[in-house]
């Protein structure tokens, strides 16, 4: 039901926002543009409107905001609920789960931390 319900959501986000761009092209320019200051886009100077900017509310745009959704679902973490077998990313760049490092009864630590 959650799918559906995103795919509904995300559908007419995507409907509407395409209609917008068609409808009113300067407006929605620099609205995009806005949202490329909040995620800091705009300061790559390699990376212009003109190369990401018509790719919103694309049918590529559609699929891929509905993966990253979808996905969220499986790794949301509840207390009292089991641990979501989210995918990690080894050293050596292996996608595994983390499911995959249990070992029999033991505990699975994960220890965070970041090096610069």
């Amino acid at each position: 039901l959650q799918k559906i319900l995103i795919l509904l959501h995300v559908t007419a986000c995507v409907v509407v926002g395409k209609t917008l761009m068609i409808l009113f092209p300067n407006t929605m320019r620099r609205y995009i543009l806005k949202q490329g200051e909040r995620s800091r886009m705009n300061e790559n100077p390699k990376f212009s409107y003109e190369n990401w900017g018509p790719t919103f509310f694309s049918f590529k745009y559609l699929l891929f905001v509905l993966k990253v959704k979808w996905k969220r679902l499986e790794d949301e973490a509840h207390e009292g609920h089991p641990a979501p077998n989210t995918p990690v990313v080894t050293l050596n760049g292996e996608v595994r789960h983390l499911f995959d490092f249990m070992q029999d009864n033991r505990p699975l630590i994960l220890n965070f931390g970041s090096c610069t």
